[in-house]
């Protein structure tokens, strides 16, 4: 046994543990020190914490944490500090160096801040500062084996979460700390201990990616997450905090052939540097005074931090140097997804919907999940009775006593639901487990919590529009004849600009061809938090952030003529006036300069939509009609000379182009823009050298707009069809012909027709050269039209469309309905 080998109570000798704490030892004796290992987001553990803490009436606590975040435990008293929530530490100059210290109400620290709210107690954190951990540039830990494995192995457990939950969470006790110290000195007294000489000054790196805690390590709380950090695999321990085993069993030490299979644990110079940290924040609350001092830190420091302290020298060597930068610090909302394992911001708690209902629900905690369950299923149409609940619970209940178990656990339980409730379905259970098990719960911090300006002004406009942060998906339809639902549409397109997707732009179950109506899907991720940060460099509110950075993107060189279109509808939008005059003057000036036609016919439609919105939102458009004018007097100009020379792919990708510039120009519904547009298309319809998807797709819009009538088309398509053009080239007039648009041959029988001769006049070599492109051709209509086209050719074949003879006109029938009709009139009058 090393020297921090023992029991979780240190009062050896009263003048040593006085001299080695560097407090004198007074009349009413030494002080005394608890140290409570514990597993992080473990429901038994933070119950076994508060009752410990409640027998030994403590009155300082530290807890396992950025010191430098002390100042914010004092609002954990607030009422709207609801968790899950999460201590965000980030580098004000460089929002992206960020970490974040997650807590759930069954978090053992958050027991422990709340017992100190509640009874007057200091409550402190006393691991690395988060100025350090956000300043260092490499991560230098080793993989350390799993402690927990290593017990469960012993125990003869072959899943270490299982037993961790068959022995501490469903038997929560407050006087097993002392068993599971001792448990983990003696695993670490065997483990390697790594010293790498730089590796002391950086204790990990904050900008990359990386998990909550080392591979393997279940045991501590200290590495914070990361933004993008990786998940645990799949089949993984989770990264969670060790906690003490239940009472009255022995924890067993692993040996022989189980310790040979396990992986090594390892003490490394990172996990000697931050216990270090945590020691020299002991002795400055020993010397400050502290009687009864209770240190609430994972599971693997314990021992280092049980009995005497020791001399501080030796940990003021450890941490000589280390790195610090400027830090901001401040309570987030989290979200229990975030602390699934599955997710890359996860703290390592695979089921923290099942945990918190084990915290929360102390009578009959089973019976209860159940219902829960059942509540699901039946929410998703699928048939659950109460019988199926009586009899889930009798199957959890018989297995946790197969399995020797004092309470059925998760596994149990989901067993019993995937047999008895979903009969076996997958699918079913997987609702469970998405809706329940897991969760999506999203925690609340204090109005008056520290934050940047753009986060309060998000705050407060958030709650005068009545828009909530949810971690379920809604989806939102706005009015956009409303004020508030305008002011709403405002307030996200401004967010998304910022690049805070809390609303995603989708198709609302309310059908309008109109443009006042918008539809959205919002959901609110922690990690939005970050990206207001990052925000915050553009401006003090979202109005002011937005146009000084969309002003700032429109500015950049090479910046092309379709993306400032966008911009500039985006403005509009977002309602940025402060914005739209100097995006409207780039973009004018951008257009004139601007030879190339497909950038000004891909501008084209953005600014013709932005048009139409502004007189939706009562915007003030008039300088962009100057803007759309000359843009498209310079499109006119040149895209007849664009049109010659190009191939299949430049012909394809210049026809969406056209078609997109038509519908812009038919919306705006300006006379003089119309007519322009079309003595274009006028002029690449009249051209021989064109390609057949445009020349096609021209006749086919002229057609449409009624400039050119039946027999004209009926000309070009047979000139089109004629001998001296390839098949390849016949096949591309077509398609632009009829592109999208199945419903013209079933209509016009003697279109479908001179295409259906031309066909059966191909010889093998020819159709087989064709027939790529009329499959893609045939292959984007719709089912249904390519079977009324099938149809008509079935009964019409081939044969040419000739007028019906009049039918014979029958006398004595007339007069029997004209007879009948004066009967009809003369009733009616």
């Amino acid at each position: 046994m090393s020297e921090h080998t023992g029991h979780a109570r240190s009062v050896p000798d009263a003048d040593a543990s006085a001299a080695d704490n560097g407090v004198r030892p007074d009349t009413e004796g030494a002080p005394v020190t608890r140290v409570f290992g514990i597993r992080h987001h473990g429901p038994g553990s933070a119950r076994s914490l508060r009752h410990a803490l409640e027998e030994f009436r403590p009155d300082a606590i530290l807890i396992e944490g950025p010191s430098d975040a002390d100042p914010l435990v004092g609002f954990v008293a607030a009422d709207t500090m609801t968790p899950p929530v999460a201590l965000l530490a980030y580098v004000p100059d460089s929002p992206a160096r960020a970490a974040f210290w997650p807590f759930a109400v069954f978090s053992p620290e958050w027991q422990a801040m709340r017992y100190g709210v509640d009874h007057a107690v200091p409550v402190r954190f006393c691991d690395l500062p988060a100025t350090t951990v956000l300043a260092a540039e490499d991560d230098t830990r080793t993989n350390s084996g799993d402690p927990l494995a290593a017990l469960a192995a012993a125990a003869g457990y072959d899943d270490a979460e299982r037993w961790w939950d068959a022995v501490v969470e469903s038997v929560p006790d407050s006087t097993a700390f002392d068993a599971i110290t001792e448990a983990m000195a003696a695993l670490r007294e065997d483990a390697t201990h790594t010293e790498s000489p730089g590796s002391a000054t950086q204790p990990g790196d904050a900008t990359q990616p990386r998990d909550a805690a080392p591979p393997g390590d279940a045991t501590q709380l200290g590495g914070p997450v990361q933004p993008g950090s990786a998940a645990p695999s799949s089949g993984a321990t989770p990264q969670l905090e060790t906690s003490s085993a239940a009472a009255g069993f022995e924890l067993p030490m692993p040996s022989g052939e189980d310790a040979a299979t396990l992986a090594p644990l390892i003490v490394d110079q990172h996990t000697l540097v931050r216990e270090a940290h945590m020691r020299q924040v002991m002795r400055q609350v020993l010397k400050g005074g502290a009687k009864r001092l209770a240190v609430v830190c994972g599971a693997w420091h314990a021992p280092a931090l049980t009995g005497p302290l020791g001399p501080a020298a030796p940990d003021m060597r450890l941490l000589k140097g280390l790195p610090k930068t400027k830090a901001a610090l401040t309570w987030v909302p989290w979200t229990h997804s975030r602390l699934a394992a599955g997710s890359g911001y996860g703290a390592g708690v695979t089921s923290p919907g099942w945990y918190h209902h084990l915290f929360t629900e102390t009578e009959r905690p089973v019976a209860r999940w159940l219902t829960k369950v059942a509540g699901v299923l039946r929410r998703h149409d699928l048939p659950v009775s109460s019988a199926h609940i009586i009899e889930a619970v009798r199957l959890a209940d018989t297995l946790a006593a197969l399995r020797e178990r004092p309470l059925p656990g998760l596994s149990e339980v989901t067993e019993a639901v995937r047999s008895v409730m979903c009969g076996g379905d997958e699918t079913m259970l997987r609702l469970v487990i998405d809706e329940l098990v897991v969760g999506e719960t999203l925690g609340g911090v204090p109005e008056d919590t520290p934050t940047v300006p753009l986060a309060a002004d998000l705050r407060a406009r958030s709650k005068t529009l009545r828009l909530k942060q949810e971690a379920l998906a809604r989806n939102l339809d706005l009015d956009l004849r409303k004020e508030r639902d305008v002011e709403r549409s405002h307030l996200l397109h401004r967010l998304r600009l910022l690049g805070i997707g809390w609303g995603t732009p989708t198709v609302g179950e309310v059908r309008s061809t109109g443009t006042f109506r918008e539809s959205w899907t919002l959901r609110w991720e922690p990690e939005f938090e970050v990206s207001i940060v990052e925000a915050a460099i553009w401006g003090t509110t979202l109005r002011t952030a937005a146009e000084t950075k969309i002003l700032d993107t429109a500015g950049r060189d090479g910046v092309t003529v379709t993306e400032l279109a966008d911009a500039l509808e985006t403005a509009l939008l977002a309602d940025l006036g402060g914005a739209t005059d100097g995006l409207i003057t780039r973009l004018d000036a951008a257009a004139a300069l601007d030879h190339d036609v497909t950038h000004l016919l891909g501008a084209l439609p953005g600014l013709t939509r932005t048009l139409r919105y502004g007189d939706v939102r009562g915007t003030d458009t008039k300088a962009l009609i100057h803007v759309a004018d000359g843009l498209l007097v310079r499109i006119c100009a040149g895209l007849p000379g664009a049109v010659t020379g190009l191939d299949t792919d430049a012909a394809q990708a210049l026809r969406t182009q056209i078609d997109a510039a038509h519908s812009a120009i038919s919306t705006r519904d300006d006379e003089h823009a119309t007519t322009e547009w079309l003595a274009t298309l006028q002029r690449i319809a009249d051209r021989d050298d064109v390609h057949g998807a445009i020349g096609g797709r021209a006749v086919r819009l002229l057609c449409d707009a009624e400039r050119i009538d039946d027999a004209d088309s009926a000309r070009r398509l047979a000139a089109a069809l004629s001998i001296g053009n390839t098949p390849a080239a016949k096949a591309a007039w077509i398609d632009g012909f009829l592109g999208g648009r199945g419903l013209l041959l079933v209509h016009d029988r003697e279109l479908l027709r001179r295409i259906d001769e031309w066909l059966r006049a191909l010889d093998e070599d020819q159709f087989v050269a064709t027939l790529p492109l009329l499959r893609r051709t045939f292959g984007s209509f719709e089912s249904g039209e390519r079977r009324a086209i099938s149809q008509s050719l079935r009964d019409t074949g081939s044969a040419s469309i000739t007028a019906a003879s009049p039918a014979a006109i029958d006398p004595i029938r007339g007069q029997l309905a004209l007879r009948a009709a004066t009967a009809i009139l003369g009733a009616a009058g």
